[in-house]
């Protein structure tokens, strides 16, 4: 897949110029999206609007098996696993393995100290 459009930073191809913009943001710290309630900054339209949930309470995200509401898709299919036993991540210590990787970083600050 070619990627013509290159980051004058870093080098970093992409396959848009718009792409290439909102990398662009990593290097120059811009963030032209703004929430109107506290004023924090986005890179990028979709995370504005999945933080505004923050402040509206909107849950669309609905777990079919108890009906508990998540305002992130990812959220939703963290939980998921709460149900479905899934454990993903493994402990390279030990080979425990856990639902996300917040519990997988606790278990490691065991063996890490």
């Amino acid at each position: 897949m070619e990627k013509p459009w290159k980051c004058g930073d870093c080098g970093k191809g992409f396959k848009t110029p718009s792409v290439l913009e909102t990398h662009r943001r990593s290097h120059t710290g811009e963030r032209p999206f703004t929430c109107s309630e506290c004023g924090k900054g986005f890179t990028q339209s979709p995370h504005l609007q999945t933080h505004q949930r923050v402040h509206t309470g909107e849950r669309p995200f609905t777990c079919p098996d108890c009906g508990s509401g998540f305002s992130q898709l990812s959220s939703l299919q963290s939980h998921q696993r709460i149900h479905t036993g899934e454990r993903l991540f493994t402990c390279s210590e030990c080979g425990k393995e856990f639902r996300n990787t917040s519990h997988l970083r606790r278990r490691q600050r065991v063996h890490t100290g």
